[in-house]
């Protein structure tokens, strides 16, 4: 493999990371729909956990330590309450309205990598995100200037709000976390600690599922363990504030999964902001051929 393929795998990883997540919005906005935001939160993180426990026992399971093991539990009670109000939200707003709101979370990253972790923001960095986030606020304009929001769609957008801030946060937890531990460890620890916070709600907000919940369900317990592997495994090999701004490929992603499972039609406001975000996210992988890369 070639050194300039050899670079380009984090950002590979990191796409194909935001593709699986994208895709298990769907499953799970279909799953919430059914039985509850709470209820398919819940049962997402445990399926999740259950897949990928195996595999990280098979490793060894050894278990971490007390320092790592903070960390674990730092991103696990983020986490959930992040997912319950990303979910939650998915429930009041079209799908790909939801990603592009989100789509503040890596901007608030970028900064809180330079504030957090010391990282120096490059200006390639700082001109991506402004591209990216441009590209949201077209396509959000397009989307909310054609459509009607009520009592409900204000309530998801605080939601999503919400979960955005604690999704900025979540980065730059992922970025220590995969210094310290692998994707395996981190993913059984994140689904797993994430579910256990949330069951303490249960004997107020559980309902029991249904049949036919549990197909959706168990994709998106899947594609989660697969989406936070491979961002972890990335975000081990590459800075946040390079990899932050691909989040914005999730709109992609979402037009598209939206279209098939819930007829979303993608706009020409659409489809100029994807082009403001790709061009983003290829800016801040273009790396000069002199720097050299960071092992975990």
């Amino acid at each position: 493999m070639s050194i300039r393929a050899h670079r380009l795998l984090p950002f590979a990883a990191a796409f194909a990371g935001v593709g699986f997540l994208s895709l298990m919005d769907a499953f799970m906005k279909e799953a919430a729909l059914l039985i509850g935001a709470y209820t398919a939160t819940v049962l997402r993180a445990l399926i999740g956990a259950g897949i990928i426990a195996p595999f990280w026992l098979a490793r060894g399971g050894a278990w971490p330590s007390r320092s790592v093991m903070k960390l674990h539990l730092e991103r696990g009670l983020v986490s959930a309450f992040m997912a319950l109000s990303f979910f939650f939200a998915l429930t009041r707003l079209p799908l790909a309205e939801a990603i592009a709101l989100s789509f503040i979370a890596p901007l608030l990253a970028l900064y809180l990598a330079r504030v957090l972790l010391g990282e120096t923001i490059a200006k390639k960095a700082v001109l991506a995100s402004v591209l990216g986030f441009a590209g949201t606020l077209v396509i959000v304009g397009g989307r909310i200037g054609s459509g009607q929001f009520d009592a409900d769609a204000a309530v998801g957008i605080a939601a999503m709000m919400f979960s955005a801030v604690l999704y900025a946060y979540n980065f730059i937890v992922i970025r220590k976390q995969s210094q310290v531990a692998g994707p395996v460890e981190i993913a059984t620890f994140h689904s797993g600690i994430g579910g256990l916070v949330l069951l303490t709600a249960a004997p107020f907000l559980w309902s029991p599922p249904t049949m036919p919940a549990l197909v959706p369900l168990a994709a998106a317990g899947a594609l989660t363990v697969a989406g936070s592997m491979a961002i972890a495994w990335a975000y081990a090999r590459e800075e946040a504030q390079a990899l932050v701004p691909i989040e914005y490929s999730g709109f992609v992603w979402a037009s598209a999964f939206g279209w098939l499972f819930f007829r979303e039609n993608v706009s020409m406001t659409t489809l100029a902001g994807t082009v403001l975000i790709i061009a983003g996210c290829w800016l801040v992988a273009r790396r000069d051929p002199q720097a050299e890369i960071q092992p975990a």
